[in-house]
């Protein structure tokens, strides 16, 4: 059974930090990318970051320099750090694994509340 479980929501103060993990188990991590969606109220789920199971990592424009994404392969874990976070932050962040390959299943989290207000 394929679980993503994320962590590491809650309520923070604007310019304050969170750091979001998601924990994969029930596939081989590194046949996956790894992604961080958020979806605010009334909004379309939207791609925050990325990274391979090289490594490489992409950004949205509004979280670059802010957000780094990285990933464990000893603890099957993927991490989204968040700094300097803004209200236009407030969302639920939902974990997505994308597989390497075309027969791969694709997985979702089932999500974390960020809300970023003072």
């Amino acid at each position: 059974q394929v679980q993503l479980v994320e962590s590491g929501g809650g309520l923070v103060q604007p310019g304050g930090s969170l750091r979001l993990s998601c924990a994969a188990s029930g596939i081989i991590f590194s046949n996956y990318a790894m992604n961080w969606y958020r979806q605010a109220p009334g909004k379309k789920r939207e791609l925050v970051a990325g990274i391979t199971s090289g490594g490489s990592t992409n950004y949205a424009d509004s979280v670059k320099g802010r957000f780094s994404i990285s990933r464990d392969k000893d603890k099957n874990t993927v991490f989204l750090q968040m700094n300097s976070l803004k209200p236009e932050d407030t969302a639920v962040y939902y974990c997505y694994a994308d597989p390497i390959y075309l027969s791969g299943l694709r997985y979702w989290g089932q999500g974390t509340q960020v809300t970023v207000s003072s």
